[in-house]
């Protein structure tokens, strides 16, 4: 947080100051923002939610309790508070505020339909050589999550990452209009959250919205993945760069190669051409590394710079695409979330490493929720797509729809309602085996590749103890 008296903060909020409170007093630079009062340490401004569940403003006492300096609310409570009227859009005015209070500041903005929280990762390893770098925690993506994000901020803060998520048209272009983003990112337009949006062109829209808030100065980088980011419309004055792995990109990848489930390849970049050895399973990763790379080329990071971060950059975000061995096998846990493009990802990764590995492949694949109408014909061609590949077991859970209509093949398909209901099946697993656990994050898949290591700990510990008997 930068330094601003507790009488500046509640003008630009446009609140009230009640309580024991010196406006003339200055927050401290440590003082973070937190909506859980069981997070604050001494110092903090509590943000009192009214939530579906919960009311924040009836934890303002524990908040007060941990060391809480005031907090932030829409009616009066014990303590020193600023009364507001709206505490998001309060908030936002705050971030916005001091986005434009630091010299030099310069903010990314990231959207798409899949690949957002992996970009900004691998964005920071990147920029956090260059100075100081403030990202986004887990997926914070949303009216709370991205001034959050900017208030993290300092004097001294060099770089911003700001992910950008939507739910429905307009979320975007106002988190564009907090965050004034220098360079805005639109990684891919696929079918994610279908279900709210009705439509491939609307999902378009919304994510366009980014781009379309871009000042004069400002860069877009544009994905060619798919047909809608590429033509999205360019304001007067932005500059233009793209990605992808066709010779018109302005950051490309060439001479791609795939070993050990880690894709390699050359980067590209109008300035220079380095090899990439990304330490991220996946081909897909490739997508995600040079969306990277095109933000940190637009922000003035040389090519050798940008190549030698990836090369050592590893997964920072729990359940995405995380590999585990044991027994002689191993698991793929992608369980945070699943949407038809990432669980084409998943299930080519999958297949790809069983084919080093000489194994059988295993996909045990959960519910893709918020796919809308079209849910049961997207999980029937994610079905006949694992099929098509060769996968040896296609497991469902709780979602037939996976095994409907599928053609004759050499697959062995399986069906559970539960996760509990597949533990059976793990006995079959064997040395040289690949496994995909994949659903969305309300189908707690997690659970199961949890189980299938605690099995692998316990079968080492059994060979242990035979071998030191």
């Amino acid at each position: 947080m930068i330094a601003m008296t507790l009488g500046e903060i509640a003008t630009v909020m446009s609140g009230e100051i009640h309580g024991d409170l010196n406006k003339t007093a200055t927050l401290s630079a440590s003082a973070q923002f937190q909506f859980d009062s069981r997070q604050i340490v001494k110092g903090d401004v509590f943000i009192a939610l009214l939530g579906e569940k919960a009311d924040g403003h009836d934890y303002v006492g524990d908040a007060i309790k941990n060391g809480a300096a005031l907090s932030i609310v829409t009616k009066e409570v014990q303590g020193p508070h600023i009364l507001v009227k709206d505490v998001l859009s309060s908030l936002g005015n705050l971030a916005h505020h001091v986005r434009n209070a630091i010299p030099g500041l310069r903010v990314i903005g990231i959207t798409g339909s899949q690949g957002k929280t992996t970009t900004k990762d691998m964005l920071y390893s990147i920029l956090k050589a260059e100075g100081e770098t403030v990202a986004a925690q887990g997926s914070f993506n949303n009216d709370l999550g991205v001034p959050l994000t900017i208030l993290r901020c300092s004097e001294t803060t060099k770089f911003c990452i700001a992910e950008m998520g939507a739910r429905h048209g307009g979320d975007i272009l106002a988190l564009t209009k907090i965050a004034s983003p220098d360079v805005g990112a639109v990684l891919k337009v696929g079918n994610a959250h279908i279900g709210e949006f009705g439509s491939q062109e609307k999902i378009a829209a919304t994510k366009g919205e980014l781009i379309a808030g871009l000042k004069s100065g400002a860069t877009a980088i544009l994905g060619t993945y798919d047909r809608f980011t590429p033509a999205m419309q360019i304001p007067s004055g932005v500059k233009k760069f793209t990605f992808g792995e066709s010779h018109d990109c302005t950051v490309r990848a060439a001479d791609i190669e795939f070993r050990g489930g880690y894709a390699h390849f050359d980067l590209v970049t109008p300035e220079a051409r380095e090899a990439v050895e990304l330490r991220v399973i996946g081909l897909h990763q490739i997508a995600n590394a040079l969306a990277a790379a095109a933000i940190a080329y637009a922000l003035g990071v040389s090519t050798s710079h940008i190549s030698s971060a990836l090369s050592t950059h590893e997964s920072a975000s729990k359940w995405r695409m995380e590999i585990h061995e044991g027994s002689e096998m191993l698991l793929i846990n992608d369980a945070y979330n699943a949407n038809p493009e990432s669980m084409e990802s998943a299930l080519r990764t999958l297949v790809l490493l069983t084919q080093e590995r000489g194994g059988r492949s295993w996909a045990f694949l959960g519910t893709m929720h918020e796919l809308g109408v079209n849910s049961p014909a997207m999980h029937r061609g994610i079905g006949a797509l694992a099929i098509e590949l060769g996968v040896d077991h296609l497991v469902s859970i709780g979602a037939p729809d996976y095994l409907s209509d599928l053609p004759t093949s050499s697959t062995t398909t399986h069906y559970f309602d539960s996760v509990s209901a597949t533990l059976p099946l793990l006995s079959e697993l064997e040395a040289g085996d690949v496994i995909l656990v994949k659903a969305s994050r309300a189908e707690h898949l997690e659970d199961l590749a949890k189980e299938i290591e605690d099995r692998w700990s316990v079968v080492e510990s059994e060979k242990d103890e035979g071998e030191n008997a």
